[in-house]
C-alpha cells in the first residue's frame, strides 16, 4: 500500500532497521524499483531483492535473488530454482490457516526430500501480522525440537506503519552479514507491536485485503490460480 520511495523514506526516518527485503507476491518488479531508488540515494540501511512465491503447497520467501521465479508450481521445483540463483529460501507464516501457508506435512516432506537443491534455509518464527499468528508457536517449538532451521522474523508489512513490527536479529549490520548469519543459523526472530485496525484505517485495510486476494490472479492469471487451489484441495486429481 506504499510506493518504493515511500518505503525507503519511512525505513530511514521511522525505524532502526539495518537491512530490509522487498518481497512482493509473485513479482520482482517492486524489489527492482526499490533497489534502483536506493542506489540513487544515500540511505543508512541496505536492500535485499526478494519475492514471495506462491507454490502449490503455500507461500515461500526467496531472498537474495536477481531473476523472477515460477509461481503455482510444486514447492520442490521453486526451492531448487531459488538455490540455482544462489538465493535463500525461507518459509513464511508456517502452519497458518488464515493465509496460503505450508502445513506441517508439506514442510516435513520438503525437509526430507533429498533432491538436489531442495532444502530450506530458514523458518519464520516471528511475524506480527494477524494472519501469521495461528502457526507461530507450534512452528517455533517444532523448529527448536526437530527442524533446527535458522529462525527469522519479518513484518510481512503491507502498510508503512507495520514495517519493523517483526524483525530478525543477527550479528552484523549488512545484507551479506545477514545472509551469512542465516546460513550459519545465528539469527533470531522477534515480534514487536503490529498497528491496530483503527490505527491503519478501516478503508485502507479493506483496500489492501482486496488487493491481497487478487494479486496472484492478476500476476499469473485467474485460471492458473483457480487450478492451483483445486490441485491443493485434490492433489490426486488430474488438472
Amino acid at each position: 500500500m506504499a510506493s518504493p520511495r515511500e518505503i525507503l523514506e519511512y525505513v530511514e526516518t521511522h525505524t532502526d532497521l539495518d537491512v530490509i527485503a522487498i518481497t512482493d507476491h509473485d513479482s520482482l518488479r517492486g524489489a527492482w524499483e526499490t533497489r534502483e531508488l536506493w542506489a540513487q540515494g544515500s540511505y543508512r540501511f541496505q536492500v535485499v531483492m526478494g519475492m514471495e512465491v506462491t507454490a502449490l503447497e503455500g507461500h515461500l520467501l526467496a531472498l537474495f535473488i536477481e531473476e523472477p521465479l515460477p509461481s503455482l508450481r510444486p514447492a520442490e521445483e521453486i526451492i531448487a530454482a531459488i538455490h540455482r540463483q544462489g538465493g535463500l529460501c525461507i518459509v513464511p507464516h508456517p502452519f497458518s490457516w488464515l493465509t496460503r501457508s505450508l502445513g506441517r506435512r508439506a514442510l516435513e516432506r520438503l525437509l526430507a526430500s533429498g533432491r538436489e537443491g531442495v532444502y530450506l534455509d530458514g523458518l519464520e518464527t516471528a511475524n506480527a501480522s494477524p494472519g501469521a499468528k495461528p502457526g507461530q508457536r507450534p512452528a517455533r517449538e517444532l523448529n527448536q525440537r526437530r527442524y533446527h532451521l535458522a529462525e527469522v522474523g519479518g513484518s510481512d508489512a503491507h502498510f508503512l506503519a507495520a514495517i519493523g513490527s517483526a524483525y530478525t536479529l543477527f550479528p552484523g549490520r549488512t545484507a551479506e552479514e545477514l545472509r551469512q548469519a542465516i546460513l550459519e543459523r545465528r539469527t533470531r526472530g522477534v515480534n514487536g507491536r503490529h498497528p491496530t485496525l483503527w490505527e491503519l484505517g478501516l478503508g485502507q485495510v479493506l483496500r489492501q485485503s482486496w488487493r491481497g486476494l487478487t494479486v496472484t490472479p492478476r500476476t499469473v492469471g485467474l485460471w492458473p490460480t483457480a487450478r492451483s487451489f483445486m490441485k491443493r484441495l485434490f492433489p490426486w486429481a488430474p488438472m
